[in-house]
């Protein structure tokens, strides 16, 4: 480990962004202070946003990486090593991975939850960001409920999410184009995935019951649980009365005001925010942030949205950037439960990213320490390799 001192930037504390430096010792934040200090390393954080690393509860952009065209594979190793990267160059410190373990065979099956899970695992201490897993469960996938529930025994997933994705399923395959995505994922011919659906729609009648056991399994396992597009408040209520707190993409306005009214957190997806609406035509995040109905924003499919989110939200008028900022790290920091990061304090975990703010909407990452050491930086000239005194307090002298 380097000791850095970050000198004169202006960092994000308490609700405020403040001119000040920042001290790190180790993996941790030793001292937030206006005065002068010292490290083996300085940063010149002049004209820059200091600010938290941003925490990603929901993201799947890595599939990407893994499969960048149907049908087209390459090694989940090779995969997340790229998808790490490309995180902290958006200045993600901590990512959850989402992977979805659906009945399907090709990109969400079994096999690829499992050599994801084990890859995660494998490569953890190599990772940059903080890297965990986010299992997004099809509730129809019951041939899965044993193994899921072991994984949550023995502590190897971090976020579990409940996804029923067969009804969209269902009315895709009357849709040319999405019908021949989803064939094409799972590499079956139009026939066998027709007779798939059907086999797995037969068994609906189990799948609450299913439900119901996964959730005591998490809580059990203290395994934070979120529910994915939800899309009425009964539906919210529901999943709420077996311990899931995290409302994930609700679908309308009322399901997110019952989440809100319940005390949830409810995630909604940063690309919303970035693109002006959401893809699907469901809820826009601008409206719902405005109405105090969203806590926090994920990456979901690409991972600049959350940087890029955050500042734009500030510039529309939408919430101050501290506000916005909050959205992106400390909130989901509180949702995961992870209370050592998402804020600028002493004892606190050292993931912070230094941003270039001058073009408007266009932040730019200048900046990326990932608990205690830096790990990307797109300016040399800000290093100062040797001991790091304040300039104001040279001047002084």
């Amino acid at each position: 480990m380097t000791d850095i001192f970050i000198e004169g930037g202006r960092a994000l504390l308490g609700g405020e962004i403040l001119e000040t430096s920042v001290q790190i010792a180790g993996s941790k934040i030793s001292a937030v202070e206006s005065g002068h200090g010292r490290g083996s390393l300085g940063i010149d954080a002049r004209d820059l946003l200091v600010l938290p690393g941003i925490v990603d509860l929901h993201g799947d952009a890595f599939e990407r990486q893994i499969m960048p065209r149907p049908g087209v594979d390459f090694p989940v190793d090779v995969a997340l090593v790229d998808s790490d990267q490309q995180a902290i160059g958006n200045g993600i410190t901590t990512v959850f991975h989402a992977t979805t373990w659906s009945w399907e065979p090709g990109l969400r099956s079994a096999e690829n939850a499992r050599d994801l899970l084990k890859a995660i695992e494998t490569l953890r201490p190599q990772l940059v960001a903080d890297t965990r897993f986010h299992l997004r469960h099809e509730t129809y996938n019951l041939d899965a409920e044993t193994e899921i529930e072991q994984w949550l025994s023995d502590g190897r997933i971090d976020l579990f999410a409940f996804n029923d994705h067969m009804d969209s399923t269902i009315a895709s395959l009357a849709k040319p184009q999405k019908r021949n995505r989803m064939v094409e994922r799972t590499g079956l011919s139009s026939d066998a995935f027709d007779s798939l659906v059907e086999r797995v729609v037969s068994r609906s009648d189990a799948v609450p019951a299913s439900i119901a056991r996964l959730a005591r399994a998490a809580r059990d396992a203290n395994v934070r649980m979120l529910s994915h597009d939800d899309d009425s408040p009964e539906m919210r209520k529901a999943f709420r009365a077996q311990g899931v707190g995290i409302a994930e993409f609700p679908v309308n306005e009322e399901t997110a005001r019952e989440a809100a009214e319940g005390g949830d957190f409810i995630v909604f997806g940063a690309p919303n925010v970035v693109r002006g609406g959401s893809h699907t035509g469901w809820t826009k995040a601008a409206d719902m942030i405005a109405k105090g109905l969203c806590s926090v924003l994920a990456s979901d499919y690409y991972y600049p949205a959350p940087l890029l989110a955050a500042f734009r939200l500030a510039a529309e008028g939408v919430l101050p950037l501290t506000e916005a900022w909050d959205l992106i790290s400390a909130a989901p920091a509180r949702g995961a439960g992870l209370t050592d990061r998402g804020v600028l304090a002493e004892g606190r975990r050292a993931d912070i990213i230094l941003v270039d703010d001058e073009v408007p909407l266009r932040p730019r990452i200048v900046a990326v320490i990932a608990a205690g050491r830096l790990v990307h930086l797109t300016d040399a000239n800000r290093l100062n390799p040797y001991a790091a005194i304040s300039r104001k307090a040279v001047a002084a002298a």
